[in-house]
């Protein structure tokens, strides 16, 4: 009878070798791949939107333009952009004849014919105002950005700061503490958003520019202020080359085949 020590020793099952990185050919392509998406894809963004900025004042501007005064009459192609050129000029040409007597009393004018108009009248006022803030230079409006507690507690959302209530707003608010106006915009659209109340004490204002804000809220947090955009592109290829690198050492370091006589 043979004791359990006399019988010859099974062999484990092999165990599987560990999975090394994939960085054959299908890696690198992935690399390059990205690393050219990232190098090129913000500029074609920006070249688009420059395009359909440009041809949508073009279609906007192009027939107030007599046709005698157009590119196109003289030469066998159109020349985008004359139309741009044309409203720059003319919004130039406007804002100087509106600095002097007569420009101001046209405008007195016009604007006392809006204000008898009940529909448009209050559109005309808001988007007057609206205009003089964020283009005059003088305000603060949306130029300081901060962070509030919302949608619940322990939870944080990027506001641009406007400005105070007015009166009849402040006296409604509930509670004596100072409250300013914000809004805070949605991602990725920051053109859409929330506009609301909050007490002074509740806003933590942090130390980023309205288009870093833009940026991070565009991104949903994926480009952070600061960030450097050739770095992460200098990072893609180091990580290519070090692929390419690392693929040529294993290939180097396989044994040669056995030649069989």
């Amino acid at each position: 009878m043979t004791s359990r020590d006399d019988l010859p020793p099974t062999e484990s099952p092999a165990e599987p070798p560990p999975e090394t990185p994939h960085t054959g050919v299908m890696g690198r392509l992935r690399n390059y791949f990205l690393t050219g998406l990232v190098v090129t894809g913000p500029v074609a963004i920006t070249l688009y939107l420059t395009w359909w900025f440009v041809t949508w004042v073009d279609g906007l501007v192009r027939p107030f333009v007599p046709i005698a005064y157009r590119p196109e009459t003289y030469l066998p192609f159109g020349v985008p952009g004359s139309g741009l050129v044309v409203a720059v000029v003319a919004l130039t040409l406007l804002g100087f004849l509106t600095a002097n007597l007569i420009g101001r009393t046209l405008l007195d004018l016009g604007e006392r014919i809006l204000g008898r108009i009940p529909a448009v009248r209050a559109i005309y006022r808001a988007m007057k105002q609206v205009f003089e803030t964020l283009f005059s230079g003088k305000g603060s409006s949306f130029r300081r950005v901060g962070l509030v507690e919302f949608p619940s507690p322990g939870m944080w959302s990027i506001v641009l700061i406007s400005q105070p209530p007015s009166a009849d707003v402040a006296n409604s608010l509930p509670g004596q503490e100072e409250h300013i106006s914000v809004f805070l915009p949605c991602s990725p659209n920051p053109t859409t958003g929330f506009f609301f109340y909050v007490p002074k004490s509740k806003i933590i204002e942090v130390e980023m520019s309205a288009e870093e804000a833009a940026t991070l809220i565009m991104s949903a947090g994926v480009v952070q202020p600061g960030s450097d955009q050739q770095k992460k592109v200098a990072a893609l290829a180091g990580m290519a080359n070090a692929a390419r690198i690392a693929n040529a050492g294993a290939s180097a370091l396989k044994p040669a085949p056995e030649k069989v006589e």
